[in-house]
């Protein structure tokens, strides 16, 4: 998302988003966001007019929708697709980015929850459908590799609370020991 040929208000989510998986909502400041996003300053006020509310929500729609767009593509590159393997795929995906910015940055709607969620409630509906729009897909994945809907449906919410948590632990930690051990201890439960 992130580039000269999107608008500002493009830019303007991304940055959002890159700022709610640093530090949460409450240490998202308004003015550091339009300032990386390299937007006018006006821009805020035009575009979201829901103020920093909708800009958050906004961010955490992109980010469910970008995590949606990573399962297909892990998917589609995969020669012989199995839950086992797209869940290493997503924690691989995950390791990499943690280590590439020194643990700094975890998942935007995690960091949107565990800030404000229960004193925020369109942060709060918005987490939830973002997470909802990450785990359909991995549903829809799981299902075409031969499992139930109901299986399907089960396995993805353990697929996504397995990688949360093991993110806030590897961030907490630094390393990413909790990740490969969610990947290869959750092997034999998703492929059985």
């Amino acid at each position: 998302m992130p580039g000269p040929s999107r608008g500002p208000r493009e830019r303007m989510v991304y940055e959002t988003a890159q700022q709610l998986r640093r530090a949460g909502v409450t240490a998202t400041g308004l003015r550091h966001v339009v300032a990386e996003a390299d937007a006018p300053r006006g821009s805020l006020q035009h575009y979201f007019p829901g103020g920093k509310d909708q800009l958050v929500a906004e961010a955490l729609q992109w980010s469910g929708a970008w995590a949606a767009q990573r399962v297909g593509a892990h998917v589609s590159g995969m020669r012989r697709p199995s839950p086992s393997r797209l869940f290493t795929a997503l924690v691989d995906e995950w390791s990499a980015d943690l280590r590439a910015r020194g643990f700094e940055r975890g998942c935007p709607v995690a960091g949107a929850v565990v800030d404000c969620a229960q004193a925020n409630e369109t942060v709060r509906r918005a987490a939830a459908a973002a997470l909802e729009t990450w785990r359909t897909p991995i549903t829809d994945a799981l299902v075409a590799m031969g499992r139930t809907r109901r299986r399907a449906e089960t396995l993805s919410t353990l697929m996504l609370c397995a990688l949360e948590g093991a993110l806030v632990l590897a961030r907490a930690s630094r390393d990413t020991a909790p990740l490969r051990l969610v990947a290869r201890e959750l092997a034999p439960v998703l492929d059985a």
